[in-house]
């Protein structure tokens, strides 16, 4: 998020960066790369820790889940009905619950503290902390996988990468580093652009992820997420340039960086843009709720019946998902040259709705991958989203800005994870695809407040 000072350096960009002594390394004004790097990370660790827990727990309950899947068990008509697969199933939820539930809780607080404090100290040691914290839990992984460890230490992995920030503190540095770096006028766009980065590295790590594991199994899929996140933190803390200018010295463990956050939405000052600041961060938590709550589930729907999707499937299937980035994108840039941001965001709404509806009754995989399909504007209302809320604020109130969007998107992910994995299970006997067809009504929400 933009400092005062920033806004000379926003009109003025320097095209070198300056030699600093005793540096040998390039100082680039790019973060993309970084967060290019830790999607590819989460992009592999998602779907195979979704997979490797089915396998596992399947086989510990005397249910041999993959070789079903790829037999004509899955296919059988009886399969829905199985008790045993149905145990299972609910428990490899259950299990996503657990370790989802416990990593967001954390990170719900340590994003809001990592957050203002970068507007301080630089957006760098917020970028450095989490990329390490990603490493650290993929290498507790391994460990899990290469000595048979309980899976409750994937939980203890999560909650040490939270207490760090996890993925969402890179989301909130890359998006406040954007928000230094680029025009005003121009930040729709901006914001897209780094949206469209996240769906490229998630596709390529979606459809590697897929035919590696199908080829040689978990182990060395998970060494490249390792490899992923230790090359993003290396590049944050030698390759990557400081966005901050006048950086100075802060606390850290301080209540005054919740303070900044709650101060934002109940400061009497311009009572008409706080009251469009709750609303839009409404609209944002619907929005970021259903896409988390439907990514966290597309997996286990997958593998279960009367679909049965094998890895490879389910690599491109997640593929297809994070495809949707990239064409809002081109959609974006397109919609843009004729109608205002609000109506973009209103056809991006329209296409994710139609699409979650399509795949809450997919029962064949072409219907499931015209589902996805269908979702290729979806991901057009998220940096309108953004760029609004930037424009509601001060200069001087931009860092309490991404801290509270960052608070807000950590509160979907809790949210999320709770409803929809608990939703999943309790609707298995009547209707596979509900939880998706309820994301689709909550966001009427959303396009009612921007409507």
């Amino acid at each position: 998020s933009p400092r005062p000072s920033m806004a000379a350096m926003a009109a003025s960009p320097p095209a070198v960066a300056p030699v600093v002594p005793g540096r040998r390394c390039p100082q680039l004004l790019a973060v993309e790369p970084l967060m290019f790097l830790a999607t590819v990370s989460l992009g592999l660790q998602g779907p195979l820790a979704t997979q490797y827990l089915w396998d596992r727990l399947g086989a510990e309950h005397g249910y041999s889940n993959r070789n079903s899947t790829d037999s004509t068990g899955c296919g059988d008509s009886n399969a829905t009905a199985d008790p045993l697969r149905q145990e299972v199933e609910a428990l490899v939820s259950h299990w996503n619950l657990y370790i989802n539930l416990g990593g967001f809780f954390v990170t719900l607080f340590s994003v809001t503290l990592f957050g203002p404090w970068s507007d301080s100290v630089g957006r760098r040691p917020a970028l450095i902390l989490p990329a390490a914290g990603m490493a650290l839990q993929t290498a507790i992984y391994l460990l899990v996988m290469y000595l048979e460890l309980h899976v409750a230490f994937f939980l203890l992995g999560r909650i040490l990468s939270s207490l760090t920030g996890d993925y969402n503190l890179i989301l909130a540095g890359c998006f406040s580093y954007v928000a230094d770096t680029s025009e005003r006028r121009a930040r729709t766009f901006r914001v897209a652009i780094l949206e469209a980065c996240l769906g490229t590295a998630g596709m390529v790590a979606s459809i590697g992820g897929g035919q590696w594991r199908k080829a040689q199994g978990y182990i060395n899929p998970f060494w490249l997420a390792f490899a992923a996140s230790l090359a993003a933190t290396l590049y944050a803390a030698f390759f990557l340039r400081e966005s901050v200018k006048q950086k100075k010295e802060a606390k850290l463990f301080t209540l005054s960086h919740y303070k900044a956050v709650y101060r934002l939405y109940t400061a009497p000052e311009h009572p008409s843009s706080r009251w469009k600041l709750a609303l839009y961060s409404l609209a944002f938590f619907v929005i970021v709720t259903v896409h988390f709550g439907a990514k966290d589930l597309y997996v286990l729907y997958e593998l279960g019946s009367p679909l049965c999707w094998a890895s490879d499937l389910i690599g491109y299937g997640s593929a297809a998902s994070y495809l949707a980035y990239l064409s809002s994108l081109a959609g974006l840039r397109l919609l843009q040259l004729c109608l205002e941001d609000t109506w973009v965001a209103e056809i991006g709404l329209i296409s994710n709705i139609a699409g979650l509806v399509v795949i809450s009754l997919a029962t064949t995989t072409p219907l499931m991958f015209t589902g996805y399909g269908i979702l290729f504007l979806s991901m057009a209302a998220t940096p309108v989203v953004r760029s609004k809320f930037s424009k509601l604020v001060s200069e001087n109130e931009q860092g309490a800005l991404f801290a509270s969007v960052a608070c807000v998107q950590g509160v979907c992910s809790l949210v999320a994870t709770g409803v929809f994995n608990s939703l999943y299970p309790a609707t298995l006997n009547f209707m596979r695809g509900f939880p998706f067809l309820f994301g689709a009504i909550l966001l009427l929400i959303p396009a009612a407040i921007l409507g």
